[in-house]
């Protein structure tokens, strides 16, 4: 802990010398996938878990952010499919399917599926739920992951097809998405806009309250399809203090904390009462750039501040090591990533020589845009006193989660600090949502990043059913938006997160989703 924190004072320093002149998913595992149980643990009682942002809403459609999808992903909402802890394709509310011909998937169903509302799951449910993510008055963010589809057809009460415009290679990763929960027919009739707040899946747990800015509690779904949950209830509860989440674990308060900041990780692994849960995981970390607002929308200017910021240093000084140095848009968890790119190199000389070049020899004032989440407020911090070698002030707004995803949507910031989790797998996750021009804005594309032969590079691979030609057409994309550098790539994330002396059977997914049916608490 000494060691990182004189790290952290030495990179907070050396910002600001002038001796710098010489120099940030997926897919789901429904609750008949176990992963691991350890031992077997006492059934019943309540999971208590301890979260840093409460979720914005709970309707699988409108979902932008990681903290809403862990209540209801796997939870009270199941795909047709889900993927296990090695991103492959399982079944869930579909029992088989297979590819009728290059346009047509067809899907079997579980048979004898309750909806939380009593209503009978069927082939009708999936077709009104598809039907709603495509339709524009739904206003899903996540629609682009489905719009590829022109017509569900309902076979007979329990077979499905989905017919595509064009053959789609990542059609099954996407139905693991959280934004593919199939809904209650009934809940779509009857709560429209409010289905947000009172969701109804066919999942191991049903939705019981929510007090807003508190708690959001679930509890076991007695009429389950599959293998029951162990626990009767789980408690969401929000807690924005780092250290008092830890303290919750620590004295059986909570069973589990999330996020736990690098900071912390010493406390946690020399505690008797809890451990550390360390899960790689698919998504990045990024300081993103207006493209929208001068000076960022010269590529010069977001070039020369990739050059001035030191990312050894922060990886050690801000994440002690946690995670690794991100040298692509995607990581290489995900199926895409390129690894022949390597990262901006730290030189302070070529930053100064491009700032100039933009017309700002002097540098300039902006400000950096973060969430209430320790670690980006350090990355914040580190990058504002980096910054200050090549002449740029950079002011620090610090926002409450859901303000900040509403601003950063809007466009209003200048540079802000956020994280990209791939919640299929795949190459198109990311590379659309973060990276195309469609999906500017909530979907994703918060940087408001557009370049045309991007646009076409992203459109073919989604096309694509080569893979061999999907990997040459992504490493392309990802050459030009290196070079285009909407964003300052930080690392690849791991997640972690403290979990108590009692708990079994946890485990973290990939996507950054917590699996939480097999799990029983002493």
């Amino acid at each position: 802990m000494r060691k990182r924190l004189m790290m952290l004072f030495l990179v907070l320093i050396i910002g600001i010398l002038p001796v710098l002149s010489g120099c940030g998913g997926a897919q789901d595992t429904t609750s008949n996938q176990p992963k691991e149980s350890n031992e077997p643990g006492v059934e019943g009682g309540t999971l208590i878990i301890a979260e840093l942002s409460d979720a914005t809403q709970l309707d699988p459609h409108k979902g932008t952010d990681i903290p809403s999808a862990n209540v209801y992903h796997g939870k009270i909402y199941e795909g047709l499919v889900a993927q296990d802890e090695n991103m492959n394709v399982i079944p869930a509310l579909a029992t088989e399917w297979k590819k009728v011909d290059d346009l047509t998937w067809e899907f079997k169903l579980r048979e004898g599926v309750k909806f939380h509302d009593g209503t009978d799951f069927t082939a009708d449910a999936v077709k009104r739920t598809i039907e709603r993510v495509l339709n524009p008055d739904t206003a899903s963010p996540r629609a682009s992951l489905f719009k590829m589809i022109t017509e569900v057809k309902v076979v007979d009460d329990y077979t499905v097809q989905l017919v595509t415009e064009y053959p789609f290679a990542p059609l099954l990763a996407n139905l693991s998405h959280y934004s593919a929960g199939i809904i209650s027919p009934k809940a779509i009739d009857e709560l429209g806009d409010k289905l947000g707040q009172n969701p109804a899946g066919t999942g191991p747990f049903k939705f019981k309250s929510w007090s807003p800015g508190a708690e959001i509690v679930l509890e076991k779904y007695e009429e389950y399809w599959g293998e029951k949950a162990k626990v009767n209830e789980v408690v969401f509860k929000v807690i924005p203090e780092d250290a008092t989440r830890l303290s919750m674990v620590e004295t059986g308060e909570a069973h589990l904390a999330e996020p736990v900041q690098v900071t912390e990780v010493e406390r946690v692994e020399g505690s008797s009462n809890m451990t550390l849960h360390r899960s790689d995981a698919l998504g990045i970390d990024y300081i993103g750039f207006n493209l929208k607002k001068e000076p960022f929308n010269d590529v010069r200017v977001r070039q020369a501040i990739n050059y001035a910021v030191d990312m050894d240093v922060i990886l050690e000084g801000v994440y002690n090591n946690i995670g690794s140095k991100a040298t692509a848009p995607m990581g290489p968890g995900v199926w895409g990533h390129n690894p022949n790119l390597e990262a901006y190199a730290y030189d302070v000389n070529k930053a100064k020589e491009l700032l100039a070049e933009a017309g700002y020899p002097n540098g300039f004032k902006t400000t950096i845009w973060t969430n209430d989440n320790k670690a980006r407020m350090d990355l914040a911090e580190v990058v504002q006193s980096q910054l200050k070698g090549v002449g740029i002030e950079a002011e620090i707004k610090v926002m409450e989660w859901g303000s900040y995803l509403e601003a950063t949507a809007n466009g209003e910031h200048d540079m802000f600090v956020l994280g990209w989790s791939n919640m299929t797998g795949d190459a198109d996750y990311n590379q659309w949502f973060l990276y195309h021009t469609d999906a500017q804005g909530n979907p994703g594309n918060r940087t408001f990043y557009s370049n045309p032969e991007v646009d076409k590079l992203i459109d073919a691979g989604r096309k694509e059913t080569n893979p061999d030609e999907r990997l040459k057409i992504y490493a392309q994309a990802q050459e030009i938006e290196m070079k285009d550098a909407p964003m300052i790539l930080v690392r690849n994330d791991m997640d972690l997160i403290a979990v108590g002396k009692g708990v079994k059977g946890f485990w973290m997914h990939p996507s950054g989703i917590m699996m939480l049916s097999n799990v029983t608490v002493q």
